[in-house]
Protein backbone atom coordinates (compact mmCIF):
# COMPACT_ATOMS: atom_id res chain seq x y z
CA UNK A 1 0.00 0.00 0.00
CA UNK A 2 0.98 3.32 -0.67
CA UNK A 3 0.14 6.79 0.11
CA UNK A 4 0.77 10.40 -1.67
CA UNK A 5 4.46 10.34 0.87
CA UNK A 6 5.55 7.43 -0.27
CA UNK A 7 5.49 3.22 0.92
CA UNK A 8 3.97 2.76 4.23
CA UNK A 9 7.21 1.14 5.39
CA UNK A 10 7.93 0.73 9.19
CA UNK A 11 3.80 0.90 10.13
CA UNK A 12 3.53 -1.16 12.63
CA UNK A 13 0.42 -3.96 12.68
CA UNK A 14 -0.55 -6.52 14.89
CA UNK A 15 -1.43 -5.18 18.61
CA UNK A 16 -1.78 -1.49 19.43
CA UNK A 17 0.74 -0.40 22.50
CA UNK A 18 -0.59 1.48 24.87
CA UNK A 19 2.20 4.46 25.53
CA UNK A 20 1.31 6.90 28.89
CA UNK A 21 3.02 10.54 28.13
CA UNK A 22 3.27 12.14 31.18
CA UNK A 23 3.04 16.09 30.47
CA UNK A 24 0.76 18.54 27.86
CA UNK A 25 2.94 21.12 27.18
CA UNK A 26 4.74 20.58 24.17
CA UNK A 27 7.07 17.36 23.72
CA UNK A 28 4.07 15.55 24.78
CA UNK A 29 1.47 16.49 22.72
CA UNK A 30 3.99 16.75 20.02
CA UNK A 31 4.98 13.10 20.28
CA UNK A 32 1.44 11.66 20.67
CA UNK A 33 0.36 13.42 17.47
CA UNK A 34 3.57 11.02 15.69
CA UNK A 35 2.88 8.28 17.62
CA UNK A 36 -1.14 8.08 16.89
CA UNK A 37 0.16 8.44 13.11
CA UNK A 38 2.34 5.63 13.51
CA UNK A 39 -0.53 3.04 15.32
CA UNK A 40 -0.34 3.54 19.05
CA UNK A 41 -2.88 4.07 20.94
CA UNK A 42 -1.93 6.90 23.05
CA UNK A 43 -3.02 8.48 26.52
CA UNK A 44 -1.57 11.95 28.16
CA UNK A 45 -1.69 12.73 31.43
CA UNK A 46 -1.03 16.40 32.87
CA UNK A 47 -1.12 17.69 36.49
CA UNK A 48 -2.72 20.64 35.19
CA UNK A 49 -6.67 20.85 35.41
CA UNK A 50 -6.61 22.39 31.80
CA UNK A 51 -4.22 23.54 28.85
CA UNK A 52 -2.28 26.23 29.38
CA UNK A 53 -2.65 29.26 28.26
CA UNK A 54 -0.30 32.65 27.89
CA UNK A 55 3.37 32.15 29.02
CA UNK A 56 5.96 33.95 28.05
CA UNK A 57 7.09 34.15 23.93
CA UNK A 58 9.18 31.05 22.74
CA UNK A 59 11.12 30.48 19.43
CA UNK A 60 10.89 28.06 16.87
CA UNK A 61 14.14 27.32 14.98
CA UNK A 62 15.47 25.48 12.14
CA UNK A 63 14.52 21.96 12.52
CA UNK A 64 11.85 22.55 14.44
CA UNK A 65 10.40 24.69 12.32
CA UNK A 66 10.24 21.58 9.56
CA UNK A 67 8.70 19.56 12.33
CA UNK A 68 5.25 21.54 12.78
CA UNK A 69 5.03 21.89 9.12
CA UNK A 70 5.03 18.52 9.03
CA UNK A 71 2.44 18.10 11.75
CA UNK A 72 0.49 20.60 9.67
CA UNK A 73 0.73 23.62 12.04
CA UNK A 74 2.84 26.16 10.70
CA UNK A 75 0.59 27.84 9.09
CA UNK A 76 -1.43 28.54 12.59
CA UNK A 77 1.72 29.64 14.18
CA UNK A 78 2.52 31.76 11.38
CA UNK A 79 -0.60 33.51 11.79
CA UNK A 80 0.54 33.99 15.53
CA UNK A 81 3.72 35.24 14.99
CA UNK A 82 5.15 37.79 17.23
CA UNK A 83 6.98 39.46 14.86
CA UNK A 84 8.75 42.05 16.79
CA UNK A 85 9.95 45.14 15.45
CA UNK A 86 12.71 45.88 17.64
CA UNK A 87 15.13 44.69 20.51
CA UNK A 88 16.62 48.27 22.48
CA UNK A 89 19.59 47.73 24.81
CA UNK A 90 19.42 50.31 27.71
CA UNK A 91 22.66 51.22 30.22
CA UNK A 92 22.26 51.74 34.14
CA UNK A 93 20.64 54.86 33.77
CA UNK A 94 18.12 53.63 31.08
CA UNK A 95 20.45 55.48 28.26
CA UNK A 96 20.06 54.05 24.86
CA UNK A 97 22.83 51.56 23.85
CA UNK A 98 21.74 50.67 20.71
CA UNK A 99 18.47 49.82 19.23
CA UNK A 100 18.28 46.73 16.32
CA UNK A 101 16.12 43.94 14.41
CA UNK A 102 15.93 41.26 17.36
CA UNK A 103 16.82 38.66 14.19
CA UNK A 104 20.28 40.70 14.13
CA UNK A 105 20.66 39.42 18.01
CA UNK A 106 19.05 36.30 18.15
CA UNK A 107 21.03 35.17 14.64
CA UNK A 108 17.28 33.95 13.59
CA UNK A 109 16.42 33.56 9.76
CA UNK A 110 14.02 36.17 8.66
CA UNK A 111 10.72 34.86 7.58
CA UNK A 112 11.38 31.10 8.79
CA UNK A 113 11.95 31.18 12.92
CA UNK A 114 9.21 31.64 14.38
CA UNK A 115 8.22 33.63 17.96
CA UNK A 116 5.21 32.40 19.73
CA UNK A 117 3.49 32.80 22.99
CA UNK A 118 4.18 29.43 24.77
CA UNK A 119 -0.15 29.19 25.07
CA UNK A 120 -0.43 30.24 21.51
CA UNK A 121 1.96 26.54 20.42
CA UNK A 122 0.65 24.42 22.98
CA UNK A 123 -2.90 25.08 21.81
CA UNK A 124 -1.96 24.62 17.95
CA UNK A 125 -0.10 21.26 19.31
CA UNK A 126 -3.44 20.20 21.23
CA UNK A 127 -5.51 20.97 18.72
CA UNK A 128 -4.39 18.39 15.81
CA UNK A 129 -4.02 15.48 18.72
CA UNK A 130 -7.07 16.45 20.94
CA UNK A 131 -9.16 14.02 19.26
CA UNK A 132 -6.91 10.99 18.47
CA UNK A 133 -5.73 10.32 21.85
CA UNK A 134 -7.21 10.64 25.35
CA UNK A 135 -5.99 13.30 27.92
CA UNK A 136 -6.04 12.81 31.48
CA UNK A 137 -6.25 16.74 32.77
CA UNK A 138 -5.41 17.27 36.32
CA UNK A 139 -3.55 14.14 37.40
CA UNK A 140 -0.19 13.21 37.77
CA UNK A 141 1.71 9.87 37.74
CA UNK A 142 2.15 8.83 41.71
CA UNK A 143 4.39 5.50 40.93
CA UNK A 144 5.49 3.27 38.30
CA UNK A 145 6.50 -0.23 38.62
CA UNK A 146 8.11 -1.54 35.53
CA UNK A 147 8.53 -5.18 34.72
CA UNK A 148 9.27 -6.96 31.31
CA UNK A 149 5.93 -7.27 29.59
CA UNK A 150 4.73 -3.87 30.68
CA UNK A 151 4.67 -0.36 33.13
CA UNK A 152 2.18 -0.79 36.05
CA UNK A 153 0.98 3.08 36.76
CA UNK A 154 -0.52 4.33 39.55
CA UNK A 155 -2.32 7.65 39.20
CA UNK A 156 -2.63 10.29 41.85
CA UNK A 157 -5.89 10.57 41.38
CA UNK A 158 -5.46 6.88 42.63
CA UNK A 159 -6.41 4.77 39.48
CA UNK A 160 -4.14 2.06 38.08
CA UNK A 161 -3.60 1.44 34.66
CA UNK A 162 -0.82 -0.82 32.79
CA UNK A 163 0.71 0.26 29.87
CA UNK A 164 3.66 -1.29 27.39
CA UNK A 165 5.25 2.31 27.82
CA UNK A 166 5.70 5.37 29.51
CA UNK A 167 7.43 8.55 28.42
CA UNK A 168 7.92 11.49 30.86
CA UNK A 169 7.51 15.05 29.44
CA UNK A 170 6.95 16.73 31.85
CA UNK A 171 9.88 19.07 32.00
CA UNK A 172 13.38 20.38 33.66
CA UNK A 173 11.72 18.93 37.13
CA UNK A 174 10.23 16.16 36.09
CA UNK A 175 8.23 13.87 38.30
CA UNK A 176 8.56 10.79 35.96
CA UNK A 177 13.04 11.37 35.96
CA UNK A 178 13.29 11.10 39.67
CA UNK A 179 10.90 8.18 40.12
CA UNK A 180 13.38 5.89 37.87
CA UNK A 181 16.70 7.63 37.55
CA UNK A 182 16.42 9.98 41.11
CA UNK A 183 16.87 13.07 42.09
CA UNK A 184 17.38 16.01 39.93
CA UNK A 185 20.74 16.83 41.38
CA UNK A 186 22.39 13.92 39.90
CA UNK A 187 21.60 15.80 36.44
CA UNK A 188 20.84 19.54 37.28
CA UNK A 189 23.75 21.65 36.03
CA UNK A 190 23.69 25.22 37.32
CA UNK A 191 24.95 27.82 34.54
CA UNK A 192 25.10 30.44 37.41
CA UNK A 193 21.98 32.40 36.81
CA UNK A 194 18.31 32.95 38.32
CA UNK A 195 15.33 34.43 37.18
CA UNK A 196 11.97 35.89 37.79
CA UNK A 197 8.75 36.40 35.06
CA UNK A 198 5.72 37.89 35.44
CA UNK A 199 3.09 40.14 33.63
CA UNK A 200 2.14 43.39 34.63
CA UNK A 201 0.36 46.72 32.37
CA UNK A 202 1.61 47.64 29.70
CA UNK A 203 1.89 51.46 31.01
CA UNK A 204 5.17 52.27 28.84
CA UNK A 205 3.18 52.02 25.26
CA UNK A 206 5.38 49.72 24.15
CA UNK A 207 4.41 47.73 20.95
CA UNK A 208 6.22 44.34 19.77
CA UNK A 209 9.31 45.07 20.98
CA UNK A 210 11.77 44.40 23.58
CA UNK A 211 13.48 46.75 26.34
CA UNK A 212 16.88 45.45 28.31
CA UNK A 213 18.48 46.64 31.03
CA UNK A 214 21.92 45.81 31.86
CA UNK A 215 24.49 46.27 34.35
CA UNK A 216 26.87 43.95 35.09
CA UNK A 217 25.59 40.65 36.51
CA UNK A 218 22.11 41.96 35.90
CA UNK A 219 18.98 42.19 33.66
CA UNK A 220 15.92 43.81 33.29
CA UNK A 221 13.78 42.91 30.23
CA UNK A 222 10.02 44.45 29.11
CA UNK A 223 8.25 42.51 26.73
CA UNK A 224 5.79 43.58 24.48
CA UNK A 225 4.44 40.73 22.19
CA UNK A 226 1.82 42.93 20.65
CA UNK A 227 -0.57 46.06 20.78
CA UNK A 228 -2.63 45.32 23.67
CA UNK A 229 -2.03 46.47 28.00
CA UNK A 230 0.14 43.75 28.68
CA UNK A 231 4.24 43.21 29.16
CA UNK A 232 6.16 40.45 30.38
CA UNK A 233 8.72 41.42 32.82
CA UNK A 234 12.24 39.34 33.68
CA UNK A 235 14.63 39.94 36.25
CA UNK A 236 17.53 38.14 35.53
CA UNK A 237 20.68 38.08 37.91
CA UNK A 238 23.96 36.04 38.35
CA UNK A 239 24.43 34.03 41.56
CA UNK A 240 27.34 32.29 41.63
CA UNK A 241 25.41 29.23 43.77
CA UNK A 242 22.01 28.34 42.87
CA UNK A 243 19.36 29.55 46.22
CA UNK A 244 18.10 26.44 47.28
CA UNK A 245 15.58 27.66 50.33
CA UNK A 246 14.22 30.31 47.98
CA UNK A 247 13.46 27.81 45.00
CA UNK A 248 10.52 26.46 46.78
CA UNK A 249 9.37 29.28 48.81
CA UNK A 250 7.18 32.19 46.92
CA UNK A 251 8.33 34.79 49.11
CA UNK A 252 11.94 33.85 49.78
CA UNK A 253 12.04 34.49 45.96
CA UNK A 254 10.69 38.15 45.84
CA UNK A 255 12.53 38.91 49.00
CA UNK A 256 15.98 37.57 47.05
CA UNK A 257 15.50 39.37 44.04
CA UNK A 258 14.50 42.73 45.87
CA UNK A 259 17.41 42.37 47.62
CA UNK A 260 19.69 41.82 44.41
CA UNK A 261 17.84 44.58 42.06
CA UNK A 262 17.92 47.27 45.80
CA UNK A 263 19.23 50.85 44.13
CA UNK A 264 19.36 49.75 40.78
CA UNK A 265 18.54 52.52 38.34
CA UNK A 266 15.99 52.93 35.52
CA UNK A 267 12.73 51.58 35.90
CA UNK A 268 14.03 48.53 37.90
CA UNK A 269 11.97 49.89 41.39
CA UNK A 270 8.80 49.73 39.54
CA UNK A 271 9.54 46.52 38.45
CA UNK A 272 10.71 45.18 41.99
CA UNK A 273 7.56 46.51 43.35
CA UNK A 274 5.33 45.17 40.64
CA UNK A 275 6.97 41.86 40.80
CA UNK A 276 5.95 42.00 44.84
CA UNK A 277 2.06 41.73 43.60
CA UNK A 278 2.67 39.50 41.10
CA UNK A 279 0.05 36.70 40.70
CA UNK A 280 1.56 34.89 37.96
CA UNK A 281 5.42 35.02 39.31
CA UNK A 282 7.74 32.55 37.74
CA UNK A 283 11.39 31.71 39.64
CA UNK A 284 13.79 29.56 38.70
CA UNK A 285 17.39 28.87 37.73
CA UNK A 286 19.00 28.57 34.78
CA UNK A 287 20.44 25.14 34.29
CA UNK A 288 20.51 21.93 31.98
CA UNK A 289 19.75 18.14 32.63
CA UNK A 290 22.44 16.56 31.30
CA UNK A 291 21.73 12.38 31.45
CA UNK A 292 24.26 9.94 30.52
CA UNK A 293 21.22 7.78 29.41
CA UNK A 294 17.00 9.18 28.40
CA UNK A 295 15.85 5.77 29.34
CA UNK A 296 15.67 2.89 31.35
CA UNK A 297 13.69 -0.67 30.60
CA UNK A 298 9.95 0.75 29.03
CA UNK A 299 10.41 4.22 30.32
CA UNK A 300 12.20 6.68 28.28
CA UNK A 301 12.31 11.13 28.41
CA UNK A 302 11.96 13.73 25.59
CA UNK A 303 12.39 17.02 26.04
CA UNK A 304 13.32 19.03 28.95
CA UNK A 305 12.89 16.28 30.94
CA UNK A 306 15.75 14.83 29.49
CA UNK A 307 17.83 17.46 27.68
CA UNK A 308 16.78 21.08 29.03
CA UNK A 309 19.67 23.16 27.09
CA UNK A 310 18.49 26.42 29.50
CA UNK A 311 16.30 29.41 28.41
CA UNK A 312 19.70 31.08 27.25
CA UNK A 313 20.27 29.19 24.36
CA UNK A 314 16.61 29.73 22.83
CA UNK A 315 16.28 26.48 22.13
CA UNK A 316 13.98 24.55 24.82
CA UNK A 317 11.05 24.40 22.45
CA UNK A 318 12.93 23.62 19.30
CA UNK A 319 14.63 20.68 20.94
CA UNK A 320 11.56 19.08 22.68
CA UNK A 321 9.62 19.43 19.05
CA UNK A 322 12.58 17.38 17.21
CA UNK A 323 12.92 15.13 20.38
CA UNK A 324 9.52 14.14 20.26
CA UNK A 325 9.87 13.50 16.12
CA UNK A 326 12.62 11.67 16.35
CA UNK A 327 11.93 9.35 19.40
CA UNK A 328 8.35 8.91 17.96
CA UNK A 329 9.93 7.50 14.47
CA UNK A 330 12.53 5.45 16.68
CA UNK A 331 9.61 3.68 18.26
CA UNK A 332 7.97 3.51 15.01
CA UNK A 333 10.44 1.33 12.91
CA UNK A 334 12.15 -0.28 15.39
CA UNK A 335 11.50 -3.67 16.18
CA UNK A 336 11.19 -3.50 19.50
CA UNK A 337 11.14 -1.04 22.46
CA UNK A 338 15.17 -1.33 23.49
CA UNK A 339 16.50 -1.00 20.09
CA UNK A 340 13.99 1.81 19.96
CA UNK A 341 15.40 3.94 22.57
CA UNK A 342 19.37 3.42 21.96
CA UNK A 343 18.26 4.75 18.11
CA UNK A 344 16.66 8.10 19.75
CA UNK A 345 19.42 8.89 21.92
CA UNK A 346 22.39 7.78 18.87
CA UNK A 347 20.78 9.99 16.62
CA UNK A 348 19.72 12.65 18.80
CA UNK A 349 22.41 12.77 21.09
CA UNK A 350 24.61 15.15 18.88
CA UNK A 351 22.08 17.62 18.24
CA UNK A 352 21.05 17.66 22.07
CA UNK A 353 25.32 18.24 22.86
CA UNK A 354 25.66 21.22 19.86
CA UNK A 355 22.61 23.16 21.66
CA UNK A 356 23.50 22.95 25.21
CA UNK A 357 27.12 24.15 23.94
CA UNK A 358 26.15 27.26 23.23
CA UNK A 359 26.00 28.10 26.63
CA UNK A 360 27.64 24.90 28.20
CA UNK A 361 29.89 27.16 30.33
CA UNK A 362 27.40 29.43 31.72
CA UNK A 363 28.78 32.58 29.57
CA UNK A 364 25.18 34.44 28.57
CA UNK A 365 26.12 36.53 25.78
CA UNK A 366 23.25 38.75 26.48
CA UNK A 367 23.87 38.91 30.30
CA UNK A 368 27.51 39.48 31.03
CA UNK A 369 29.10 39.26 34.74
CA UNK A 370 31.74 42.08 34.40
CA UNK A 371 31.80 45.71 33.52
CA UNK A 372 34.41 44.64 30.60
CA UNK A 373 32.67 41.63 29.78
CA UNK A 374 29.53 44.11 29.64
CA UNK A 375 31.03 46.62 27.85
CA UNK A 376 32.61 44.12 25.10
CA UNK A 377 29.14 43.11 24.54
CA UNK A 378 27.54 46.66 23.73
CA UNK A 379 30.70 46.79 21.01
CA UNK A 380 29.43 44.40 19.32
CA UNK A 381 25.84 45.40 19.35
CA UNK A 382 27.11 48.59 17.92
CA UNK A 383 28.86 46.45 15.30
CA UNK A 384 25.57 44.77 14.28
CA UNK A 385 24.58 48.45 13.37
CA UNK A 386 27.71 49.27 11.10
CA UNK A 387 28.63 45.54 9.91
CA UNK A 388 25.57 44.10 9.49
CA UNK A 389 27.10 41.92 6.79
CA UNK A 390 29.50 40.10 9.99
CA UNK A 391 26.35 38.98 12.05
CA UNK A 392 25.18 36.17 9.71
CA UNK A 393 25.18 33.94 12.11
CA UNK A 394 22.59 31.20 13.34
CA UNK A 395 22.00 31.19 16.43
CA UNK A 396 20.83 27.00 16.03
CA UNK A 397 22.41 24.23 15.17
CA UNK A 398 21.21 21.05 12.88
CA UNK A 399 19.61 17.87 12.19
CA UNK A 400 18.56 16.13 9.38
CA UNK A 401 14.90 14.72 9.91
CA UNK A 402 14.24 11.07 8.92
CA UNK A 403 11.33 10.76 6.55
CA UNK A 404 8.35 9.55 8.70
CA UNK A 405 6.52 6.41 8.34
CA UNK A 406 3.57 7.20 7.32
CA UNK A 407 -0.06 5.49 8.33
CA UNK A 408 -1.49 3.25 5.77
CA UNK A 409 -4.79 6.42 5.92
CA UNK A 410 -4.81 10.25 5.13
CA UNK A 411 -3.84 12.06 7.94
CA UNK A 412 -6.32 15.43 8.01
CA UNK A 413 -4.04 17.09 9.64
CA UNK A 414 -1.22 17.70 7.62
CA UNK A 415 -0.70 20.70 5.51
CA UNK A 416 -1.29 19.87 1.76
CA UNK A 417 2.09 19.56 -0.27
CA UNK A 418 2.21 19.61 -4.15
CA UNK A 419 5.88 18.09 -4.23
CA UNK A 420 5.65 14.88 -1.82
CA UNK A 421 9.32 14.08 -2.99
CA UNK A 422 10.68 17.36 -2.09
CA UNK A 423 8.28 16.94 1.29
CA UNK A 424 10.28 13.55 2.67
CA UNK A 425 13.59 15.77 1.25
CA UNK A 426 15.52 16.14 5.00
CA UNK A 427 16.09 19.23 6.51
CA UNK A 428 19.38 20.76 7.24
CA UNK A 429 20.48 23.61 9.07
CA UNK A 430 24.11 25.14 8.57
CA UNK A 431 25.90 25.05 12.70
CA UNK A 432 26.79 28.63 14.63
CA UNK A 433 30.50 27.97 12.72
CA UNK A 434 28.84 27.77 9.35
CA UNK A 435 29.69 24.11 8.80
CA UNK A 436 26.70 22.42 7.42
CA UNK A 437 25.13 20.03 10.25
CA UNK A 438 25.70 16.16 10.89
CA UNK A 439 23.01 13.88 11.80
CA UNK A 440 23.56 10.03 12.76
Amino acid sequence: MTTPDGPTTGVRTGARQKVLISGASIAGPALAYWLHRSGFTVTVVEKAGALRAGGYPIDIRGTATEVVRRMGILPRLRDAHIGSRRCTFLDADGGTVVSLSPRAVDGGAEGQDLEVRRGDLAAALYGVVRDDVEFLFGDSIDTLDPSEQGVDVTFRGGRHRTFDLVIGADGMHSHTRELLFGPEGRFHHYLGYCFAVFTLPNTFGLSRELLLWNTPGKAAALYAVGDDDELHAFLNFHQPAPPFDALRNPDAQRDLVATVFAGAGWEVPGLVDAMRGADDLFFDTAGQIRMPRWSRGRVALVGDAAYAPSFLTGQGSSLALAGAYVLADSLATQPDHTAAFAAYERDLREYVTMNQALVADGGATLFPTTARALEQRNTRLRDLVTLPSATAVPAHTALTLPEFAPLPWPDPHREPRSDAAAARRPTAIRRPDGTPGHHG
